[in-house]
């Protein structure tokens, strides 16, 4: 199938689960921003609980296109996120495996959150043995082609996973906790399971293969 969605910093699993499931994906690229979303934020699993790590923009409450909001590089955030990895993963089985590809694409030169979404979601999906297509969408429409799957907006950190009737998540090994976390960042999941994180995502859909 193919499938629509919005752009999305280390993204979730539940769409990593949508990609493992199509033969194309789609990248809103003519949105507004909008905020506490996915956009600019991933979840990760620390000593402490889930932790929220934020990409800090520029005029957030503008409603400006996606592809034009800066990163507001005055704050020391990328710093903060790779601590904030290092911490949550640093022990977990496949960090030295990822971590300096990871590190590289995070710390290489960007202005917009835009852009390094679509680096890191590129480097994510290699490092996952996924060869699926990635196109950018060249106009916003309200309605969709037919033989697209619109999930614009329908993984959204507020809303939680219960809703996803396809979402399925299947448990795996992670670092901290007794109680398994589902739907983190991808990050979560190719620091604990490594190459058999696209099994994990394969297992975790309920819709068939198209």
């Amino acid at each position: 199938m193919k499938i629509l969605l919005e752009s999305q910093y280390f993204p979730p699993i539940a769409s990593f689960v949508l990609m493992a499931h199509s033969t194309e994906i789609w990248i809103e690229a003519h949105e507004h921003f909008e905020k506490q979303t996915y956009r600019n934020r991933c979840e990760i699993l620390g000593a402490n609980g889930i932790q929220r790590l934020t990409v800090p923009v520029r005029f957030a409450n503008s409603g400006r296109p996606i592809q034009s909001m800066s990163i507001d590089h005055r704050q020391k955030w990328l710093n903060n996120h790779w601590r904030a990895i290092q911490s949550a993963y640093g022990k977990a089985p496949f960090y030295d495996y990822y971590a300096d590809y990871i590190q590289r694409e995070l710390f290489k030169p960007c202005s917009t959150v835009f852009e390094l979404n679509n680096r890191l979601l590129t480097l994510c999906l290699k490092m996952l043995n996924l060869p699926v297509k990635i196109n950018f969408t060249e106009k916003y429409e309200l309605k969709v082609s037919e033989d697209i799957f619109d999930f614009r907006s329908t993984i959204h950190p507020k809303k939680g996973h219960e809703g996803l009737t396809w979402f399925r998540p299947e448990s795996y090994y992670q670092v901290f906790g007794n109680n398994f976390v589902p739907n983190l960042s991808v990050l979560d999941l190719l620091f604990c399971m490594g190459p058999d994180a696209l099994m994990v995502l394969k297992r975790s859909g309920v819709f068939s293969e198209n």
